[in-house]
């Protein structure tokens, strides 16, 4: 394995002549402390689901006793059902009500005995549906592998023609092994996006997806440094917690898909899925996972609220005495739906969502500190994730799962301006080099189409004289300075996923915008502008979207961590924020800190107010059914 030169070696005992942070950290302590923070953060995340899971199972067992009653009154009217079963029934009703008396009313008392049956009763069907429901995510997802996720990314096999591809896997056979880890299977993607991640469920069925950019983009030790990352994941459990985390979320789609089936196709079609998948028993793999990878896709876009078949139900224009009719009749099934919805969103957004994404982070912090382990260069990861906060990161086919990746692909929070100038910069660079073709007259600048990409600023400055001086040559009128940007404008296209016809005069466009020409200077502009597909939401689907708080730390934080652990970085990528700044933004939280409460504090009001009424409609639903069948002559009085 490669290593980086010593003076980048960190030493774990700390080293009084080296320049660096006074809280020196070893790498072997970080990942102590990283272990222990996960289990603290574990510990959260389950009091969390708890919490959220009050409300949802006091949504879900009235509606359970609702159906099964109604089947109830069904079956009596053909075949009567016994007398103790009716009896059984009103006692639990009567049981039930008193709690619910005894808890929102304050009135009457209860013993223990009957306080704790009551309690079971009026949360113990939701809590084993929703057990029930999660097992079996968990066990369909573990049958279906990683196939379906490589196949949606478009992931392939390395390239045996291709040096680099093949000293990829060397480099990742050498890691694991020094691991103690079984080699994981490397899978590479070409797109415009550098970034990497590694998917599975254990280590056995691990696999590394690496963008084939990162070959290209990144020096031998800091490509080493992003494998030893996804390598330390893999060996610390990510895989598993990753697993757990994503089929919580999965199994909250599933609830909100069976509440959604009556009213929609899409949701009866994520159903089919489900079954078909769990029943087929086909041989091949790629097969099984390809059907995982669509559940789990459709799964997470049920969380989506916005539009949902429900909402395209009550909302339908079309109205008519047959749709009216039945929306009297779902009506308790409707206003279920919303609250548990209403539910979701504000626990996902407020408590479990961000409590995940902490207890990733600390995961990411751990992969790091074993990254170092591993490497004994913490120098090559800080590097290799400060070139990637500058580059894109959007893997297409991987929005669902974009928290598995090293970095973000929606891209650093804290960096967002410095980062989309750094992307701009190195797309600019890459293609002014593939439209390189020689000298071009008066300016006299000389480009080579084997230049490297811009990576530091005297290269960018290096960059903008050279496109300055062939915009200059351009306005003259020189035409292989024409031709140039040209070239670099059909560069920029297809590298921002527009295409460009080839009969298209792009060279007549910068002919017209060097005279003025405002129509020229858009379709020109329109080249550099961001890629079209799905831009408006980039990085916001899949777990990311239901949690307010992002799940990568930011590049500040990792770096900062790494340098305790002996890396060296430059002052510009995480500056100190001054003191008049942190003021102010202490000024603000400590006005806007108070009002965030407030504002929970009402939403859990609005959520219990629409539990208690989701209850009444319940009642009073089951209340018009028993008296349609008393009065049909075959109900129970």
């Amino acid at each position: 394995m490669t290593s980086a030169p010593d003076a980048a070696e960190p030493d774990a005992t700390g080293d009084a002549r080296q320049l660096g942070p006074r809280d020196r950290e070893a790498f072997y302590k970080a990942q102590s402390r990283n272990r222990h923070a996960t289990w603290r953060m574990s510990a959260l995340c389950f009091v969390a689901a708890l919490i959220m899971g009050i409300p949802l199972t006091l949504v879900l067992t009235p509606l359970v006793y609702a159906l099964t009653l109604a089947t109830a009154e069904v079956i009596n009217y053909f075949s009567p059902l016994s007398p103790e079963f009716w009896t059984t029934v009103n006692g639990l009703g009567h049981l039930a009500y008193s709690v619910a008396d005894y808890f929102i009313n304050h009135r009457g008392t209860l013993d223990p005995q009957t306080l704790g049956a009551g309690l079971v009763v009026m949360l113990a069907p939701g809590i084993v549906i929703t057990f029930v429901l999660w097992t079996g995510v968990l066990a369909l997802f573990r049958r279906g592998g990683v196939g379906g996720t490589l196949a949606s990314l478009n992931a392939r096999e390395p390239n045996q023609a291709d040096l680099k591809e093949l000293q990829l896997h060397d480099v990742v056979q050498e890691m694991a092994i020094a691991a103690g880890l079984p080699v994981p299977r490397v899978m590479l993607v070409d797109s415009a996006g550098a970034n990497a991640a590694a998917f599975g469920t254990s280590p056995q069925d691990a696999r590394l997806v690496v963008s084939r950019r990162l070959l290209d983009d990144l020096q031998r030790d800091e490509l080493e440094a992003l494998l030893a990352h996804l390598i330390g994941s893999i060996g610390n459990g990510d895989l598993r917690v990753a697993f757990t985390v994503t089929s919580v979320f999965e199994t909250c789609g599933l609830l909100v898909t069976l509440i959604n089936s009556p009213f929609g196709k899409q949701s009866r079609g994520t159903l089919w899925h489900i079954l078909r998948y769990g029943l087929m028993r086909s041989s091949s793999e790629s097969a099984r996972s390809a059907e995982a990878e669509t559940v789990a896709v459709l799964l997470t876009g049920c969380l989506d609220m916005a539009d949902s078949d429900i909402d395209r139900f009550v909302n339908n224009p079309k109205k008519s005495a047959w749709r009216n009719f039945l929306f009297v009749v779902f009506l308790p099934i409707i206003f279920s739906n919303m609250t548990i919805e209403v539910t979701l969103w504000f626990f996902f957004a407020v408590l479990l969502g961000p409590c995940m994404a902490l207890l990733w982070r600390t995961r990411r912090y751990l992969a790091d500190a074993s990254a170092v382990a591993l490497m004994r260069n913490p120098d090559a990861l800080a590097r290799a994730l400060k070139r990637l906060s500058q580059d894109a990161t959007d893997i297409p086919g991987g929005a669902w799962a974009s928290h598995l990746f090293v970095v973000s692909p929606k891209g650093d929070s804290s960096l967002n301006a410095s980062r989309s100038g750094g992307q701009g910069m190195q797309a600019a660079a890459r293609a002014w080099a593939q439209s390189a073709g020689g000298n071009f007259g008066d300016a006299g600048a000389t480009a080579s189409a084997s230049s490297p990409a811009a990576s530091s600023p005297d290269d960018y400055k290096n960059l903008r004289a050279e496109m300055n001086a062939a915009r200059l040559a351009a306005m003259s009128g020189d035409v292989q300075a024409i031709e140039r940007l040209a070239a670099f404008a059909r560069a920029m296209g297809a590298a921002r996923g527009i295409p460009v016809p080839a009969n298209m005069p792009v060279a007549a466009d910068i002919a017209a915008a060097c005279r003025g020409d405002k129509t020229a200077m858009a379709r020109l502009q329109a080249l550099g502008g961001e890629p079209r597909q799905n831009e408006a939401k980039r990085g916001s689907t899949g777990l990311q979207a239901q949690s307010s708080l992002s799940f990568h730390p930011s590049l500040k934080r990792r770096l900062r961590r790494l340098e305790r652990m002996g890396a060296h970085y430059s002052p510009e990528a995480h500056g100190k924020k001054s003191k008049a700044t942190v003021v102010v933004m202490g000024v603000l939280w400590l006005i806007i800190g108070p009002l965030l409460l407030a504002a929970a504090g009402m939403m859990l009001m609005v959520i219990a107010m629409l539990v208690m009424l989701n209850i009444m409609f319940v009642a009073i639903w089951l209340a018009v059914i028993h008296g349609i069948f008393v009065l049909l002559g075959h109900g129970h009085a």
